[in-house]
């Protein structure tokens, strides 16, 4: 049986999800990889730092062009690394051109999470933010988080990403809206 993860008595069969994990502590690869496998992720692809991200995202995109091959679903990456920061690869993932990298959910781990950095990885278009150290129920919350509620992205001149506005605010009018917008361009 494979297992799942609750959440108001919701299930979740994740044994079909990829999820990169960019972390340079092998520690923290061990017990995040432990807690994805608890909550049955299929497969758990782990690197170093975001050079390596770049480069494996890269190379799975190039691959699946020839061969069946599994997007990856979630990418958890942690903000202070060596061989390439979390915002060069929220950068990166934001700014590329494939639709399979640039819509990826994003979840931004650090240790050093302030308000200021919040604001940062938001405005870069992460999806989500958690803070170390983390616990299964803060990482199952996310990912649930992701899963429920994706947000539209949107595009101005400064921005690509998820719409960075996370509640319903009354509106007094006409709603002109026909259809909930996938991308909204507003160059």
């Amino acid at each position: 049986m494979v297992p799942t993860v609750h959440r108001e008595h919701k299930h979740y069969d994740l044994s079909k999800f990829t999820i990169l994990l960019v972390e340079d502590s092998v520690y923290m690869q061990t017990l995040i990889s432990s807690m994805l496998k608890t909550f049955g992720v299929g497969d758990i692809v782990v690197c170093d730092g975001a050079e390596d991200a770049i480069n494996l995202l890269t190379i799975m995109q190039a691959r699946k062009q020839s061969r069946h091959i599994n997007n990856v679903d979630i990418v958890l990456t942690d903000w202070l690394m060596p061989d390439g920061s979390g915002h060069e690869l929220l950068q990166w993932i934001r700014g590329n051109d494939k639709e399979e990298i640039c819509f990826l959910p994003v979840v931004v781990i650090s240790g050093y999470t302030t308000e200021r950095l919040t604001g940062l990885t938001r405005d870069l278009g992460a999806n989500e933010t958690l803070v170390k150290p983390i616990s299964g129920k803060t990482l199952a919350s996310r990912i649930c988080t992701v899963i429920d509620h994706p947000r539209p992205f949107i595009r101005t001149a400064n921005f690509f990403g998820p719409d960075r506005r996370r509640q319903d605010m009354p509106f007094e009018g006409n709603n002109r809206r026909s259809a909930t917008p996938n991308i909204v361009d507003m160059e």
